[in-house]
């Protein structure tokens, strides 16, 4: 096969993107996006520069929020006997940190990759953050540190300005409490912005079919993020779309719509997975949901043309998530609705 099967130029790749960001879709031979075996089944990635092996679906850690902790234990050895080795979480998350760190205890540390984030913006805030977290997580270190649910211009000004976050994510990797460095974002401005000024290891960013061709949420991203060598983590992937005016709320009135059926949470998997250069995915914060993407993630291989057509045309029966206009400017946009359901 070709390094590049498919969907290289403006126009095929999602009927018309624009103009010199074509996301590409990478063979299964290419080097940079090589599947690694696991006994269970799971497949592994290297994550970029890290050089660590991670699995192609990690746990979403806002999923303990409604787990008492014997569950909580039990769930995610569960999910480590079926493949998992990264492990999200953070402190915005409700008391997850707090049950996450007990139902890690027994487990070998070395066989995890534990990220974490930071919701502060200004040094001091972020240093306590992360100091509180590595508590209640019962480590003394964390594999990936991130600068959390980064959206607007202010946001971004304040992390690389005088007494910013960023002074404590570079001071705590000095200091071997962080080892590697990335950040999450839900304006495509600000992860270009975040982008542009800083070298990170990751960017945690929307990767999903109905924003990707509904209004071409992700190229720029993804195309600079491969620029630059930075491993994208696919947030989002299996979203349906923003609630329509008046539609009754599922899931105790979930922020978002996502998909409930085996075979569409496969697709909508295999679609952000085969990006370049997303290496992993972190599903919807469900149990059931969480392992319907461990089912997709055993089952990945590339997309195909026929794959791509299927989701183009179910993308529109929905509406996108994430607003077409540029928030960066002002309100941090529909993520924050999800903080009342940690």
């Amino acid at each position: 096969m070709k390094r590049r099967t498919f969907l290289q130029t403006v126009g095929t790749a999602a009927g018309g993107l624009a103009a010199g960001f074509s996301p590409a879709f990478a063979a299964p031979d290419d080097p940079a996006r090589k599947l690694i075996p696991h006994a269970s089944g799971m497949p592994r990635r290297i994550l970029g520069r890290t050089g660590q092996a991670v699995s192609i679906i990690g746990f979403p850690g806002l999923t303990l929020r409604k787990l008492d902790q014997p569950e909580a234990n039990r769930f995610i050895g569960a999910t480590f006997d079926q493949g998992l080795n990264y492990y999200d979480v953070a402190p915005a998350y409700g008391d997850s940190e707090i049950k996450m760190g007990p139902a890690l205890e027994g487990l070998p540390r070395d066989q995890i990759f534990l990220s974490c984030k930071t919701q502060k913006r200004d040094a001091k805030g972020a240093m306590e953050e992360l100091e509180r977290s590595l508590v209640r997580l019962k480590t003394d270190h964390f594999e990936l540190y991130q600068l959390h649910v980064m959206s607007t211009a202010k946001e971004s000004k304040q992390v690389f300005g005088p007494g910013g976050a960023m002074e404590t994510l570079v001071k705590a990797r000095e200091q071997g409490k962080v080892r590697w460095l990335g950040f999450s974002a839900h304006t495509k401005e600000a992860a270009l912005d975040l982008l542009r000024e800083f070298k990170f290891e990751t960017a945690m960013y929307p990767v999903n079919f109905i924003e990707h061709y509904q209004h071409k949420f992700d190229p720029e991203v993804l195309t600079l993020a491969r620029k630059n060598g930075t491993a994208v983590i696919a947030i989002k992937p299996i979203s349906a779309g923003n609630w329509r005016p008046g539609e009754a709320k599922t899931r105790n009135n979930w922020w978002y719509r996502v998909l409930e059926q085996q075979g569409e949470i496969t697709q909508a998997i295999r679609f952000a997975l085969s990006l370049d250069p997303v290496v992993t995915a972190l599903p919807t914060s469900f149990v059931d949901l969480t392992d319907m993407s461990i089912v997709a993630g055993k089952q990945y291989r590339p997309a195909t043309n026929a794959d791509l057509d299927s989701l183009r045309q179910l993308a529109e029966k929905y509406v996108p998530l994430f607003p077409r206009k540029p928030l960066y400017l002002g309100a941090r946009g529909p993520h924050g609705r999800y903080y009342a359901h940690a």
